[in-house]
């Protein structure tokens, strides 16, 4: 029976596992995956959990429970000698081991991408995990919580209160818009904090943000950023982060607690550069239109694929510039169904189709019952995006047992509001038993035994003084008899 192993369990590859369980035969294949997460992560998502309007657990999708007849092994691909079909995988805490395959499917995904900027790598975070995002939500909270009993001229309550957000793009202008949000909602929970000491900064190195949309709607966006406090700083770059404090090329600075990065991201580097796949210029894996790898010479690789944020898959509709399909959840979904459905006809003779995809348009989430929606020339604003967001996102969530708790999560929410409760004590959760527990006290340490004197000089017997005579004892008196006549009577 071949077997076909699945690197990644993101997107990408938890739909190509998935689908392989539907359009597979029984003993027609071995499906293993191979992921460190046990879940795939909704990213478009991201943001709102952010901002606490959906429950972090939510966002995700547990492998074990949605993939019944696929082989989980929660570890690492480190290697993948392709030449011999053979992958290293090395799990936490053991000793990595080889693992046969006929056919592999290199769905690594994606990481940030960042600049060697003093101070980003030591004090921003990204916005690409589920952990990441409930850090950010924690840590928003957490900050509000200590500017509140600090005196309003206080240099650390201003720091406090400032968030920066690096990176003008879909998941960056989500992610500053939501939080914008989330903050005023705080507000009310807070008198102590006013709405003019709450700041949010967005910095942008092009001139516009959100290229998948018109320049009017991006214009629109910004105004509507600006009225709510949120400020967008175009044409602006980073220049340095040391400290927390954000120092761009334009002079300006802003002492910060919290730095989201947000600009761009990359093919997963550890996955690429351990295998013998070929790569293009920007790192990604080549593939042709069918999802099969191919080499230099355009030549097929036989038994290889990919498919999401790793691989550079041609756009059969010619509209992007460089050719391949951007790094979104769009692509990565839709490709795998194809590659699910080109994989099995491989296996049974047939040949595989090109993947082809128009994308229809972009929505995006500015915070509650605020979006944006561009179809062609067709832009919607306000309440109505927001709607077609969310409806559009609920129904992209895989699975129904998924799509309920995040509709379900919505609904609660409509009535009693964002759970802004902050758990960023989950980093660390022996804090609290440590700080109070028992100790065994440490053993007494020995004294160091005296230095012997030396023995001194034999004295005559003479003059050796002589010790005390022993007192004798006293002897115990004795009571005389008692007799018959001196006896008392009882008293009654």
């Amino acid at each position: 029976m071949p077997r076909i192993l699945i690197v990644g369990g993101g997107y990408a590859g938890f739909y190509t596992a998935w689908k392989l369980e539907k359009h597979l035969r029984k003993g027609e294949a071995e499906v293993v995956m191979v992921d460190p997460l046990p879940y795939m992560t909704y990213l478009p998502f991201l943001p709102e959990v952010a901002a606490g309007s959906i429950e972090p657990r939510h966002a995700v999708v547990s492998h074990r429970r949605h993939l019944k007849r696929t082989k989980i092994v929660n570890a690492r691909v480190t290697g993948i000698d392709h030449a011999n079909k053979i992958a290293t995988i090395s799990p936490e805490g053991g000793e990595p081991y080889a693992l046969e395959y006929d056919h592999v499917v290199v769905t690594a995904g994606s990481v940030s991408r960042t600049f060697p900027i003093p101070g980003i790598a030591d004090n921003a975070i990204g916005m690409k995990s589920i952990e990441e995002a409930a850090a950010v939500r924690d840590r928003m909270i957490s900050n509000f919580e200590k500017a509140a009993a600090l005196p309003k001229d206080s240099e650390l309550r201003k720091r406090l209160l400032t968030v920066v957000v690096v990176g003008g793009g879909f998941a960056g202008i989500e992610t500053f818009a939501e939080l914008r949000s989330a903050a005023s909602a705080l507000l009310e929970r807070f008198p102590e904090i006013a709405f003019e000491e709450t700041q949010f900064h967005l910095i942008e190195a092009m001139g516009r943000i959100m290229p998948e949309v018109s320049l009017e709607t991006s214009e629109w966006v910004l105004k509507d950023l600006a009225k709510k406090g949120a400020y967008v700083h175009l044409d602006t770059q980073v220049a340095d982060a040391t400290g927390g404090v954000v120092k761009t090329n334009t002079g300006e600075e802003y002492p910060t607690d919290l730095i989201i990065w947000t600009a761009g991201v990359m093919a997963n580097p550890q996955v690429v550069r351990g295998s013998d796949l070929p790569t293009e210029p920007r790192g990604r894996i080549s593939t042709q239109a069918d999802l099969r790898v191919i080499d230099a010479d355009k030549n097929v690789v036989e038994g290889a694929w990919a498919a999401g944020d790793v691989a550079a898959v041609p756009d059969k509709t010619g509209g992007l510039p460089d050719g391949t399909c951007v790094p979104n959840a769009q692509h990565a979904v839709r490709q795998a169904k194809r590659l699910a459905k080109n994989l099995v006809a491989v296996l049974r003779g047939e040949e595989p189709v090109d993947y082809y995809h128009k994308n229809l348009g972009a929505v995006a989430g500015l915070g509650l019952y605020d979006g944006v929606f561009q179809s062609g020339k067709i832009a919607i604003k306000g309440f109505l995006a927001w709607v077609a967001h969310r409806g559009y996102h609920g129904l992209a969530m895989p699975t129904w047992e998924r799509k309920w708790r995040v509709l379900w999560g919505w609904w609660h929410n409509f009535f009693l509001g964002r759970d802004q409760v902050q758990l960023s004590t989950l980093t660390n959760p022996r804090g609290f038993f440590e700080a109070f527990a028992s100790r065994p006290k440490p053993p007494a340490e020995e004294a160091p035994a005296p230095a012997e004197k030396p023995a001194a000089a034999e004295k005559p017997a003479a003059a050796r003084p002589r010790p005390p005579p022993p007192r004798p004892r006293p002897r115990p008196r004795r009571s005389p008899p008692s007799s018959p006549q001196r006896r008392r009577a009882p008293i009654l």
